[in-house]
């Protein structure tokens, strides 16, 4: 498929190293020529300097004859601006980064004047992955299929505690509730496990439930549980901004830290019923003096990713029971190893889940249509949920069966409302929807490609 994306930074250019490594013809415009250099050396796809809004810039990047725009400046009305154009231009499908909340009205009712096939927030997505972590703070990250009736879910085993030393087939033993380890981080390796193999501490774990069950999954586990009453927020953005709007809807008492005068300001105005502290956030007598010790959660979502880890260990040390920190770079992720209790939010990566499920969906109509795209294990795997069409190869055959590739497994099947996490014995029928689990490296486009050619 032939993409254009408008903006080189984060987002811009972390889609155009995962859409061309998909084998995508992808040009980036951008008017920054350096840094355009750089991806050009490092990439192999094309680059147009000159702005992204602009007509002559968008006829030299061919962007009339590409199925796909992806506007993702830094600006909203930028983003927009370049969506129509593209589409006047004659490009088949737009997709906008807006990130003011306030447009969000606007977008729902100028959609399709606007030529738009979809809008992204990073903010906005964001702010809601944070709430569900706190729903379940035991778990260092949760992702939903089958429109919420079954999650995803990311744990540590901690060193001596229920899941330790045990082999996956015994696993039902200890849980009572139907599970499936399908994913496994240990010493930075990720795994997709069988049934013989053995957890032991250390290891971080992505696994598949039905929601109803995770209350009790967390009770028979004898997982630390508590109930977030009190969050304080360490930083003024725009996630920040919404994530607390969400928690105080919810009667969850939030404080916000802030050095910026002027968000604090426009935070107090916005968010009445939170307290916003302006301060030196980094003071670590200040975060005593607030009884960071005491909070259900602290939350950093300052502008600095290495602000935000230095103040989730801090403040876990200080014994706030859960901690989650905003971070983009996955070279960071090293200073949290063996943090096993901190959550990881990466705005970029959510984005680009939602650009990559609608890019997929595009790519192929055939096989059984994706419906849902998590990434996991820090980008290293990949969950994605799938409609079963009648075209999908070897259906009512037992799954012990199917010749399906390697490092790749079938962690939940949906059947008429009725959640199966599946054995060998089980099989995926028309109308099922299916989520698959697979490492990174293997794109699936459609459901057929999770079988092994020949």
């Amino acid at each position: 498929m032939r993409i254009v994306i408008a903006g080189n930074g984060k987002v811009g250019y972390a889609l155009a190293v995962q859409l061309s490594k998909e084998g995508h013809d992808v040009t980036v415009i951008d008017n920054n020529e350096s840094i355009l250099e750089r991806s050009q050396e490092q990439l192999d796809i094309m680059t147009v300097l000159g702005n992204g809004a602009s007509l002559e810039t968008q006829r030299e990047a061919s962007v009339g004859d590409a199925e796909l725009f992806i506007a993702a400046t830094s600006a909203d009305e930028i983003n927009l601006l370049c969506c129509i154009l593209a589409r006047k231009l004659g490009c088949k499908q737009t997709v906008a980064r807006v990130r003011n909340p306030a447009y969000t009205e606007q977008m729902r009712f100028l959609k399709d004047d606007l030529g738009l096939s979809m809008t992204v927030s990073p903010d906005r997505s964001s702010a809601h992955a944070i709430f569900r972590v706190l729903q379940f703070p035991s778990f260092l990250k949760l992702d939903s299929f089958a429109r919420g009736r079954v999650e995803l879910v990311e744990l540590s085993v901690e060193e001596g505690g229920a899941l330790d030393g045990i082999a996956l087939f015994n696993l039902y033993e200890i849980a009572k509730v139907k599970l499936l380890v399908c994913c496994v981080d240990r010493d930075g390796e990720v795994i997709i496990p069988r049934g013989s193999f053995v957890l032991k501490k250390g290891d971080k774990i992505s696994v598949t439930a039905a929601t109803r069950d995770l209350a009790q999954l967390i009770r028979n586990l004898s997982i630390t549980s508590h109930r977030v009453k009190n969050v304080v927020i360490c930083g003024g953005s725009l996630t920040a901004e919404l994530l607390a709007a969400e928690l105080i809807e919810s009667r969850i008492n939030v404080k916000i830290l802030s050095h910026n005068r002027e968000r604090c300001l426009h935070l107090s105005e916005a968010l009445p019923k939170a307290i916003v502290l302006c301060c030196d956030y980094k003071d670590e007598d200040l975060l005593r003096s607030e009884s960071i010790g005491q909070a259900d959660a602290f939350i950093a979502l300052t502008d600095y990713e290495e602000d935000n880890i230095v103040l989730s260990l801090l403040a876990e040390r200080m014994g706030a029971k859960k901690a989650v920190a905003s971070v983009d770079r996955a070279a960071l992720l090293p200073l949290l190893q063996g943090k096993g209790s901190i959550s990881i939010i990466s705005p970029k990566y959510l984005a680009i889940n939602e650009i990559l499920r609608f890019v997929r969906a595009l790519d192929k109509s055939s096989g059984g249509s994706m419906l849902t795209l998590h990434s996991i294990m820090e980008g290293r795997a990949e969950a994605l949920e799938f409609h079963v069409s009648s075209d999908v190869r070897h259906l009512g055959e037992p799954l012990s069966k199917l010749p399906t590739k390697k490092d790749l497994l079938i962690a939940c099947i949906t059947r008429h409302g009725k959640i199966i996490i599946p054995n060998g014995d089980d099989f995926m029928l028309e109308d099922d929807t299916v989520v698959i689990v697979t490492k990174a490296g293997d794109v699936i486009y459609e459901l057929n490609d999770i079988f092994a050619v020949g």
